[in-house]
């Protein structure tokens, strides 16, 4: 059940929570909140200084709507007033349920997406404001474009001069009112709040542009004899109003409310999607073997589950009984089906083939894969990227900026020209200015970026590392497992039968069978000498089940192929990055690389075979060499390929690796990789790309084991594979649902992608309020008699969050 977050804290509490503004409702902590105010023993934390005072005053009435409202409270777990809600431009703006942020003024969405198909309230009420107003604005609209053309007390020569004028301006006064200020309220609430919180932002702008129009209509309408005779017009002798442009301007921006709402809704679309592919139900076998139907959120941990043909796995688990393939592209992005079998890892919410296995769940609920990603991507979207920075730093003097040009301009109009035009100049440049297009430009792109990048297997932890994957020159990859197919096979074993003579190993048990993928080898080799093969095999093997090394599990697969018994093995010892010894009876036995024999000289057999890329281990029994076995692991068909478009980007693509130097050049040379890391220790891998750092690259480290952990964190960019440990994927900055190059490239397409997006978005930004401004303030005047109306710079401006926007919703169909 969910806990209440609770508002007020004793003064005995130690561990600091989110504690609720009682005023505002917005999230704050202890340690960081602007005020603190006690009360009945209790300490309440506030998100700004006015917030305190308005509750110092009277405590008791904040409280007591608490108290006398708790089906709606905002502590409910089934309404949509009991979720965190967040700004996308200011992420540490956070509160329970909906509302507007109090810094920009935009409105909040849930910090947490969910598949809840009930609207937004805050689209729902914008979309109503909306059509009321446009309802009351059309008539007069006509009514005021008609009085262009016609003059009204033309066609009434009975009634006295200028009075079908003066009910004409009765008319808008009557309609323009509700449209203003029912319509335009929550505009002028949140101009209020931004100049409480001295945030001016472009509500305050929307509000004091069109409360002047309005005002000064108001004037005109009902206390005439304030203005001078030349304001009043030649024809009705009336002073001028402007209810037109204040109920225009307010309908305009309520649809851009609109249309901005309904854009951003689908910014979130990628994660919906994923959270749509877990089915709602899973099909539980029972310890007496029946089978029962049961809500996905009631499976527990380890329950036998049956999947049938072409269901959703529902989800994360090991196939135990059975064989299918199963379509992961939803969630790795791999478009062809995988084979699993028994001991297969299964993900939920990819869809199986058309034969039915059993399965027993491992993770459930917020702990599966799917789950992480949705969590990784909100994560992500909420994150700030360092070219954000400019558009923070321009917004901070733009509102004021605007303010000066509008007072300037209606100054120089009132001087120059007359104060109607004043007043359409200044209330023009307080409308047409937008910097909501400036705070939306990288946010937006960046929501959708990480969504499609989810949806095609690459997360993204945080926005920084996406900004700087673009700028990344250099690429550490690791040669096991992402440029080769991570499962090594033995191809020879090589012995050296002196060293075999005497020895007692043979007599503890005997080969049985061949394997025909050791090259011909057991078919061409006299029975002496394949026994002599066998024996180095087992000892190996002996010691090999002992280790977790992709190469330890290629032994112990060709020993038990040969019907190989394991022999019992003693202080068993291993040593990263170098190799394993133990005991065998009272023999010793060591397996392992060149590092491990620093006294043997390379033969001429182990030079071939490192030069053919094969991956040697030497074998000793009691400090005496005794054979060589050859390790192949096949290079995966897509390295070659993505390799070459790394190249084409301008990256050069290094090898680490802790393989000989002769098999990790002879893979490199096959691939075209530009420089090899060999014979690297574990320990040694974050001072490798130290070394590259130190030559001017802007580094990109690609791990998934323990080891990768501090060399992903040296990293520019550090990038794990999910199917690698917990500690490298904690310390990556991206992961990848796919062991491969392909995740990387799209890892790097995306980014460049979005960071295109991002500088179209600005550029549209900037320009558009440097242009638009001046034009407003009538610089175009003098030169074309052009004064821009208030309701084209309101169209305007709406134009211009909502493109934004639509730029960024493009990034859903890019092709990584």
């Amino acid at each position: 059940m969910q806990q209440p977050i609770p508002i007020g804290r004793s003064k005995s509490a130690d561990a600091p929570e989110p504690q609720v503004d009682p005023v505002c409702k917005m999230l704050v902590m202890p340690e960081t909140a602007a005020a603190e105010y006690e009360h009945d023993g209790k300490s309440y934390y506030f998100c700004n200084p006015g917030c305190k005072e308005r509750f110092a005053a009277d405590p008791e009435r904040f409280l007591r709507r608490e108290s006398e409202f708790p089906d709606s409270s905002l502590l409910s777990p089934v309404s949509h007033s009991s979720a965190e809600y967040t700004c996308p431009m200011h992420p540490e703006v956070v509160q329970i349920g909906p509302g507007s942020c109090p810094k920009c003024g935009m409105a909040l969405e849930p910090k947490e997406i969910t598949l809840d198909d009930a609207p937004d309230p805050e689209y729902v009420d914008m979309k109503r404001r909306f059509w009321i107003s446009a309802v009351l604005t059309v008539p007069f609209f006509v009514l005021v474009m008609a009085e262009m053309f016609v003059d009204f007390n033309s066609i009434f020569p009975s009634w006295p001069h200028g009075r079908a004028s003066n009910l004409s301006m009765w008319i808008q006064f009557v309609l323009a009112t509700p449209v203003v200020l029912w319509g335009g309220w929550p505009f002028f609430e949140r101009a209020w709040a931004s100049i409480k919180n001295a945030s001016p932002n472009m509500f305050t702008l929307i509000a004091i542009g069109t409360g002047a129009a309005y005002l000064l209509s108001l004037a005109a309408l009902f206390v005439p004899g304030w203005f001078p005779v030349e304001m009043r017009d030649a024809h009705s002798g009336l002073v001028p109003g402007y209810f037109e442009s204040a109920a225009v301007i307010t309908t305009l921006v309520l649809l851009g409310q609109v249309l901005e709402l309904k854009a951003r809704s689908q910014t979130s679309s990628a994660i919906k999607e994923l959270l749509r592919l877990a089915p709602e139900n899973a099909t539980v076998v029972r310890a007496d073997g029946s089978e029962e139907v049961i809500d996905l959120r009631h499976v527990q941990a380890w329950q036998t589950l049956r999947v049938k043909a072409n269901e959703k796995v529902p989800t994360d688990g090991e196939l135990i009984e059975g064989e299918t393939s199963i379509d992961e592209s939803m969630v790795t992005g791999e478009s062809m089906p995988v084979e699993k079998s028994a001991g297969s890892k299964v993900i939920g919410g990819t869809i199986n083939g058309n034969r039915s296995f059993l399965m027993k769940a491992e993770r459930i609920g917020s702990d599966t894969l799917l789950a992480q990603i949705v969590k990784m991507v909100g994560e992500a979207q909420r994150s700030r990227a360092p070219i954000q920075r400019l558009a923070d730093v321009v917004s901070a003097y733009f509102v004021p900026a605007v303010i000066l040009v509008a007072l300037i301009a209606f100054g120089v109009w009132l001087a120059l020209g007359s104060l109607a035009y004043a007043i359409v100049a200044a209330v023009s440049v307080l409308i047409i200015a937008c910097p909501c297009a400036l705070g939306l430009a990288t946010p937006m792109s960046i929501m959708v970026g990480t969504g499609h990048g989810a949806k095609n297997g690459v997360l993204i932890k945080k926005a920084e590392a996406l900004e700087t994957l673009e700028k990344v020159n250099a690429i550490v990859i690791d040669k096991t497992g992402t440029l080769t197919e991570g499962k090594p096979t033995v191809r020879n074993v090589i012995p050296i039968l002196l060293s075999l003579k005497g020895t007692n190993i043979i007599a503890q048990g005997k080969a049985e069978g061949r394997n025909p993928g050791l090259e011909g080898q057991a078919e061409s080799l006299p029975e002496r000498e394949q026994q002599s093969v066998d024996q180095i095999l087992r000892l190996a093997a002996s010691l090999e089940r002992h280790s977790e090394h992709p190469l330890a599990s290629a032994l112990t697969k060709e020993a038990e192929s040969r019907g190989l018994t394991p022999l019992s093995v003693t202080d068993f010892e291993s040593i990263t990055g170098v190799g394993v010894r133990g005991a065998v009876g009272s023999q010793s036995v060591a397996v392992g690389n060149q590092k491990m024999f620093p006294a043997k000289t390379q033969s001429r057999e182990e030079e071939e075979l490192r030069k053919r890329g094969l991956t040697v281990l030497r074998v000793a029994l009691d400090g005496e060499f005794v054979g060589l076995i050859a390790v192949a692991d096949a290079i995966k068909p897509s390295a070659k390929t993505a390799i070459d478009h790394l190249h084409k980007q301008g990256i050069q693509v290094v090898m680490m690796t802790g393989d000989n130097r002769q098999t990790a050049e002879a893979v490199a040379k096959e691939l075209g990789i530009d420089q090899v890391f060999a014979e690297v220790m574990p320990q040694d891998k974050a001072a490798k790309v130290k070394e590259l750092q130190a030559q001017g690259k802007i580094v990109a480290m690609a791990g998934d084991g323990v080891n990768d952990a501090p060399a992903l964190a040296q990293a520019d960019v550090g990038i794990a594979f999910a199917s690698g440990t917990d500690v490298a994927i904690e310390s990556a900055d991206i992961t990848l649902l796919r062991p491969d190059l392909d995740g990387i490239l799209k890892a790097r397409n995306l980014s460049r992608a979005t960071m295109k997006n991002i500088r179209q978005n600005l550029f549209f930004a900037f320009v558009y309020n440097i242009v638009g401004v001046p034009i407003a303030a009538g610089v175009l005047f003098p030169v074309f008699g052009l004064l821009l109306s208030p309701m084209i710079a309101s169209a305007a401006m709406t134009f211009s969050s909502v493109s934004v926007i639509a730029n960024a919703l493009r990034l859903r169909s890019r092709q990584l």
